[in-house]
C-alpha cells in the first residue's frame, strides 16, 4: 500500500494560513512584530515559554501552537526551499536533501518544555544547504 502524499501548494494552503493568522494575532494582540526571519523565532519560543509558565492549559493553547509550528516551517521554507508534504491532515516540511521536518509538533515539543523552534530551524537550515 502507498501513502498519497500531497506537496506544495496545495499542501502549503492551511500551514501558510496558520502560519499567516499566528503573525496577524501577534502583531494586533500582543504588539509583537513577526517577520519570517530565523531571529524572529526566538520571540515565538520566548512566547510559547511564557504561555507554559503561567500554566496555561494546552487545549487553550493548541491553535496557537499548531499556528506557530506553522509560521517557523515557513521561515524554514522561505529560508532553504523547502516544500510543506500533508498525510492524514498531518503536515510538515522536506528540505531539499530531503530530510522531513514536524515544525508543528515541535512547537508543541516546546509547550511541553523539551522543544525549541529557534533551534529546529537552526538544523533544518543548515541541513538544507
Amino acid at each position: 500500500m502507498t501513502t498519497q502524499y500531497e506537496t506544495r501548494p496545495s499542501a502549503a494552503a492551511k500551514p501558510v494560513r496558520w502560519a499567516a493568522d499566528a503573525v496577524a494575532t501577534m502583531r494586533e494582540g500582543a504588539r509583537v512584530r513577526l517577520d519570517y526571519s530565523a531571529q524572529s523565532l526566538w520571540r515565538v519560543d520566548r512566547m510559547i515559554d511564557e504561555l507554559r509558565r503561567e500554566d496555561t492549559p494546552y487545549a487553550a493553547v493548541d491553535a496557537v501552537l499548531r499556528g506557530f509550528g506553522a509560521y517557523a516551517g515557513e521561515v524554514i521554507v522561505r529560508q532553504t526551499g523547502a516544500e510543506w508534504w500533508a498525510s492524514g491532515g498531518d503536515h510538515w516540511i522536506r528540505t531539499p536533501d530531503g530530510r522531513l521536518w514536524d515544525p508543528i509538533d515541535e512547537a508543541r515539543r516546546c509547550f511541553a518544555g523539551h522543544g525549541s523552534l529557534r533551534l529546529l530551524c537552526r538544523d533544518a537550515t543548515v541541513a538544507g544547504r
